[in-house]
C-alpha cells in the first residue's frame, strides 16, 4: 500500500481544507494517509488579534504536529502552505529546515512530492510559492509530481499546472472545482508512487 503524508500550514483554514480534499483523493486511490500540520510559530497576540486565525487554531488543535518520522515513513508527501510574498510561510520553511539529517542520509531521495497553496488574490504569488517549495525538494533528490494538465479539472479550477492553488475568500469557502483538483493531484501522486515502488 502507498503511504502518503500530507503536511500543511494554515492560519485561517484554507490550506487545511485543501488537504482534507487531498486526503480523500489519496484514500480513494488506495493510500494510507497521515495528515499533519507544521508547528505554529506566531506569537499568541498575533493569533488572538485575528478571530478567524484563533478559531482555526482551536478547531484543529488535535491535528498532529508533523514529525520527521512522517516524512521518512511516506512514499509520497504533499505539502500545502499559504503564500507569503511569493514564498512559503515561515512555519513551513522552519520545518523544512529541520530535514537536513534525513537529507544527509538520503532518506528523502526518490520520494514522490507535490505542493498546493493559497493567496488572498489571484496574482498573489501562487506559482512562485509552489516553486519555492519545489526548490527544497530538488535538493532532497525527490521526484516532483506536479498535476500539470492531466485532467480537465485543472483548467476549471484556475489552471495552475504546478499544483492546486486557490484564491482565499473572506468567508473561508473553497469552490468545488478546486477541491476536486486537490483530490486529483493526490490521486496522481499515489498512482506515480505505486509505479515507482511497484
Amino acid at each position: 500500500m502507498c503511504k502518503m503524508a500530507i503536511v500543511y500550514y494554515s492560519s485561517t483554514g484554507t490550506n487545511y481544507k485543501l488537504c482534507q480534499a487531498a486526503a480523500e483523493g489519496a484514500k480513494e486511490a488506495g493510500a494510507e494517509v497521515r495528515l499533519a500540520r507544521v508547528a505554529e510559530l506566531a506569537p499568541e497576540a498575533a493569533i488572538a488579534s485575528n478571530p478567524a486565525w484563533k478559531a482555526h487554531m482551536e478547531a484543529t488543535k488535535d491535528v498532529p504536529v508533523v514529525k520527521l518520522e512522517d516524512l521518512e515513513w511516506a512514499d509520497a508527501i504533499l505539502f500545502s502552505t499559504p503564500t507569503r510574498f511569493g514564498n512559503m510561510a515561515a512555519q513551513m520553511k522552519q520545518f523544512l529546515d529541520t530535514t537536513g539529517g534525513l537529507w544527509f542520509q538520503g532518506k528523502l531521495a526518490n520520494k514522490v512530492v507535490s505542493a498546493m497553496t493559497s493567496a488572498s488574490n489571484p496574482h498573489g504569488g501562487h506559482e512562485a510559492t509552489i516553486l519555492s517549495l519545489y526548490t527544497t525538494m530538488y535538493h532532497w533528490g525527490a521526484i516532483v509530481v506536479a498535476p500539470g494538465y492531466t485532467d480537465p479539472i485543472l483548467f476549471q479550477s484556475g489552471g495552475n499546472p504546478y499544483g492546486t492553488s486557490v484564491t482565499a475568500k473572506d468567508n473561508g469557502e473553497i469552490d468545488d472545482t478546486v477541491l476536486a483538483a486537490a483530490r486529483h493531484q493526490a490521486k496522481r501522486m499515489v498512482t506515480i508512487a505505486k509505479k515507482l515502488n511497484g
